[in-house]
């Protein structure tokens, strides 16, 4: 499946941005979606993931709480919405699509190997 990453932006500190992933070429309610991002000098990390369905979510420590993800597999679309933002979270921003399947309801991929396609980044600077 191909994705678009776009929402980027500047924003100051404690403001909000929502984030859009629009994926083609593939059936989007097949894949569980994530968010992942990589700040300057930095390794990629996981962000959030959401199932098929979008009825679960996953998030990472440092969002949870500020940042919701969601879906609509009728718009072929995933979203973060970002709120409370802080200079520590200036950076670029990936969606990814996975096929991985789990037997516990309980799993999610938060690990890059676990997704199967990559959309090109988004870039989120926020201001102090």
């Amino acid at each position: 499946v191909q994705l678009q990453a776009f929402g980027g932006g500047v924003v100051q500190a404690g403001g909000s941005l929502r984030l859009s992933c629009a994926a083609s070429g593939g059936t989007f309610s097949n894949y569980a979606m994530g968010w992942f991002r990589q700040a300057p000098g930095k390794e990629r990390e996981f962000v959030a993931t959401v199932n098929r369905s979008g009825r679960n979510t996953n998030y990472e420590l440092s969002v949870k709480g500020r940042f919701t993800i969601s879906r609509d597999n009728a718009k072929n679309t995933v979203y973060l919405q970002m709120n409370g933002l802080t200079p520590e979270d200036t950076a670029v921003y990936y969606c990814a699509a996975s096929t991985k399947r789990y037997a516990s309801s309980t799993s999610y991929p938060v690990h890059e190997w676990e997704y199967n396609d990559w959309g090109q980044g988004t870039l989120v600077t926020v201001s102090s």
